[in-house]
């Protein structure tokens, strides 16, 4: 069998309810009480940038992150504009009313007779019933959502020119993660092929906020004109088409995927199997959604999806929600009544193990594999079914081929799904038990970070990436700090769920995911410690050794960025109108394809296997 290359994850960035994640940061906002003195001063002081605020304000930093009552500068969950639909009819023979030519309909009513009254004016009257919209509000069933850091405005950082939240996001959360790496990105472009970089990243549900599809739809609905960017910006691929566009300048492969709640996955799985089969050797892997709108939080309260204050009242025995109540509406694994949205952008950078050596990239941890199977027949779209058994039992396997059975047993960790409603607590939680039983797995490590965030949707699978970054960091797994006690119907035979952080040394993280429409994947990420282990064994102790000492240099760089990151003095990578090419200037033969700008070539002499099937 040929010897495949092995994915390492040089550089990660991004932007949740518990703030920046390079270096770290987000992580540490999750487990701040379990921090020494001068990282959780970091942690604030890169708080304290992102939201606009002076360091010392921390008591309005935790406040204003993770998931809490949705802020009246967001958007006034007890006044949300709506039209109500409101039928009318004459008490006589008529109804009349005076309005200006202009506001009349296109097409007047047949019930309907116009008269002009002076320039401008008309009187209508009206005989017979007519449908009418009024303006009107209503309150929202559900008042609290993993909101990003109060103040944080991704739009004001760079041009942003109407773009949807989402794509803001995703211009963040790609510079954040490009500029963690601590080496240029033309260094980069200069060391591989340009067809050689792969970039995988989108959303859910597509751009759903005024500047995207939820002003294409709703725009003739109140009156106001569609744009010519509506179609365009509000596509589910988007942010990967920004990212090559505006950030990377990428010509390489594209081509985001979409698996609902499990997306991030789905693009990690593309850009894994690229570089394992040397297709590619630098991969940025994304997801941004961005859905905390009324109309969205209405689609899943509707369905019964969402923790709503109702909900929760009659759970807790209480007559109201108070600030604190709010903050512990998510709760895996517990007594719970529903999930709770949230909003997110997280990117990642891949290099073949080759190219990360060669560079002297930091390594964080490495991705083997990534598996992804769908449910078989089901009752309802929405309903779980066998697919995820499949993916957990298969990424557990690939870890235990590659690590040991002891290191599986005795080294790893999960980051469950954990959505907090019912069926996801019982569903989840024996999938995870009969697969620690299959592989004689006692006492499994749990972990939940919904609790704290909220669920980001298609970006969730990378808020649990950056969070399994974060406890081999710092050796800290955060605890289901939401659930006072956990729900007696879960499966825990085989596992073992805190609401305590726990200090642990592992080796192994398992990402599950479980999206709506039985799009199932599940993860194998290694450590940075298992990580140089593999390379070690691969590439022998003087390339480590070489390697550690070009990744001194590159760690200052990276610290670097994160000390104007912290202080608000970094800069968003927007890159529009750059160096635009048209394709005259491309230069090409048989043999090879030249591009302006890049130092090496695509290579044209392409490897099949079936150049000799007609020989």
């Amino acid at each position: 069998m040929a010897v495949a290359n092995l994915p390492v994850i040089v550089g990660f960035g991004g932007i949740n309810p518990a703030g920046r994640s390079s270096f770290h940061h987000g992580f540490r906002r999750l487990i701040l009480d379990a921090l020494p003195a001068a990282k959780a001063d970091s942690t604030f002081q890169s708080l304290a940038a992102l939201m606009g605020v002076e360091a010392s304000q921390r008591e309005h930093m935790l406040k204003h992150t993770l998931v809490r009552k949705i802020e009246a500068d967001w958007f006034d969950t007890e006044a949300i504009p709506t039209n109500k639909h409101m039928p009318l009819a004459p008490a006589g023979e008529s109804l009349s009313f005076v309005t200006r030519a202009r506001n009349l309909p296109e097409t007047i009513p047949d019930n309907w007779q116009v008269s002009e009254i002076d320039k401008g004016r008309v009187r209508v009257d009206m005989t017979g019933a007519s449908d009418f919209l009024v303006q009107t509000t209503r309150k929202s069933d559900v008042r609290a959502a993993g909101q990003l850091p109060t103040g944080f405005q991704p739009g004001a950082l760079y041009p942003s020119r109407n773009h949807p939240r989402g794509l803001q996001l995703s211009i963040y959360a790609a510079s954040d993660a490009i500029q963690s790496m601590g080496i240029p990105w033309e260094t980069v472009v200069s060391a591989v092929r340009p067809d050689q970089i792969s970039v995988y990243a989108s959303s859910a549900m597509a751009q759903l906020d005024e500047n995207g599809n939820g002003g294409l739809l709703s725009a003739r609905f109140d009156g106001r004109r569609v744009t010519s960017k509506h179609v365009a910006l509000g596509l589910a691929d988007m942010p990967s088409d920004f990212v090559n566009a505006y950030v990377l300048g990428n010509v390489g492969n594209t081509g985001p995927s979409l698996g609902a709640c499990a997306t991030f996955l789905y693009n990690l799985r593309l850009g894994v199997q690229d570089i394992r089969s040397g297709r590619a050797r630098v991969a940025v892997i994304g997801a941004s959604e961005a859905p905390i709108t009324p109309d969205v939080i209405d689609g899943y309260a509707t369905m019964g999806a969402l923790a709503t204050d109702a909900g929760m009242m009659k759970l807790d025995g209480v007559s109201a929600l108070d600030e604190a109540a709010y903050r512990r509406v998510c709760r895996p694994f517990g007594e719970n009544c529903g999930f709770t949205l949230a909003e997110a952008s997280q990117f990642i950078v891949l290099f073949d193990d080759s190219l990360a050596l060669e560079l002297g990239a930091s390594i964080h941890g490495s991705v083997p594999d990534v598996f992804v199977n769908a449910d078989g027949y089901k009752k309802s779209i929405s309903s779980p079914g066998v697919g995820n058994y499949l993916t957990m039992a298969k990424a557990a396997a690939v870890a235990k081929a590659i690590l040991g059975e002891d290191a599986l047993r005795r080294r790893s960790f999960v980051q469950a799904h954990g959505t907090g409603t019912p069926q996801n607590r019982v569903t989840e939680s024996h999938i995870l038990d009969e697969v620690a039983a299959a592989f004689g797995i006692k006492d499994w490590p749990v972990s939940a970070v919904k609790a704290y965030l909220g669920h980001t949707v298609g970006s969730a699978s990378g808020d649990q990436l950056v969070t399994a970054l974060g406890m081999w960091s710092e050796g800290i797994l955060p605890g289901i700090h939401t659930v006072d006690k956990f729900a007696e119907d879960i499966s825990r035979r085989n596992l073992s769920f805190s609401n305590q952080h726990r200090e642990l040394d592992t080796d192994i993280a398992l990402l599950n995911s479980k999206g709506f429409g039985g799009n199932n994947a599940t993860a194998t990420v290694f450590s940075p410690a298992a990580t140089r282990r593999l390379l070690s064994a691969r590439h022998g102790k003087a390339a480590l050794t070489t390697w550690q000492q070009r990744e001194e240099g590159v760690a200052a760089q990276a610290a670097d960025y994160d000390r104007k990151a912290s202080s608000g003095e970094s800069e968003v990578i927007y890159r529009f109108d750059h160096n635009v090419l048209s394709g005259r200037e491309v230069e090409f033969d048989a043999c090879e394809l030249r591009i302006p700008g890049y130092a090496q070539s695509v290579n044209l002499q392409v490897d099949t296997p079936y150049a000799d099937w007609l020989k």
